[in-house]
């Protein structure tokens, strides 16, 4: 009786293994489907490495986007994808993001809100909750530090004065700028959008450390509360 099991990586022509590959060719010689299947590590079931790869990006309609946002128990959903792969997978999708978001503009400095934009959009566009950060901005309108202050639905009981302007306090700084993402992709700001950064410029106005934006990042684009007129160069809401 002939022997059905499909063949291993190991069996195939030494030039078609991801790894030999990656070796010999670097890794932009790879597909997308080859460089996950390094990840993956083996493969289960009769299905090779690569195949278990190609099952993962095309669960998730082959797009890198989508994979690296997806969660945990979602990767492990795909036969093959144990707890520890998809633990590599996440961490190397966040590296790369990282590493793209490592591109900056001299001194960090923010000129205008598409600066923020361009600094946030990788890392927040994809998400699909929302994450509240603030940027804290010396004299000469550099930024200074990052400071994720909650992670959840935004609204004015949860995103507190004392979570922004304490590190702003602590670190002297001249100025905050305030973002957050949609996760809807629309960046338009909501009526709590509105109330939160109401409340946070009064704060900032009694601390005398001025808000100068609030930046809703979206999917490719982005709403500034300073170009919309909403808050004021000098910082105060209108």
């Amino acid at each position: 009786m002939q022997d059905k099991t499909p063949p291993t990586i190991k069996d195939w022509p030494w030039a078609e293994r991801p790894r030999e590959r990656f070796r010999a060719l670097g890794p932009a010689a790879l597909r997308t489907a080859e460089l996950l299947a390094i990840l993956a590590s083996s493969g289960t079931n009769g299905r090779s490495a690569l195949e278990v790869a190609e099952a993962l990006y095309e669960r998730f309609g082959r797009s890198l986007r989508r994979l690296g946002s997806a969660s945990g128990s979602e990767l492990m959903s795909v036969p093959g994808i144990g707890e520890a792969r998809a633990v590599a997978i996440q961490a190397a999708l966040e590296l790369g993001r990282r590493a793209a978001e490592e591109v900056r503009h001299e001194s960090d400095r923010v000129r205008a809100p598409g600066d923020v934009f361009r600094r946030f959009e990788l890392r927040l566009r994809d998400l699909r909750q929302e994450e509240f950060h603030v940027l804290l901005l010396n004299t000469q309108n550099a930024v200074m530090r990052e400071v994720m202050v909650t992670r959840g639905i935004l609204d004015a009981s949860v995103v507190h004065p004392r979570e922004v302007f304490a590190p702003a306090l602590s670190e002297a700084a001249a100025a905050v700028i305030l973002v957050h993402n949609h996760p809807s992709g629309d960046p338009t700001p909501s009526p709590a959008d509105r109330e939160v950064t109401r409340q946070l410029v009064e704060a900032g106005r009694v601390l005398g450390i001025p808000v100068r934006d609030h930046v809703v990042v979206g999917n490719g684009r982005y709403a500034s509360f300073l170009d919309l007129g909403l808050i004021a160069g000098d910082g105060a809401g209108r």
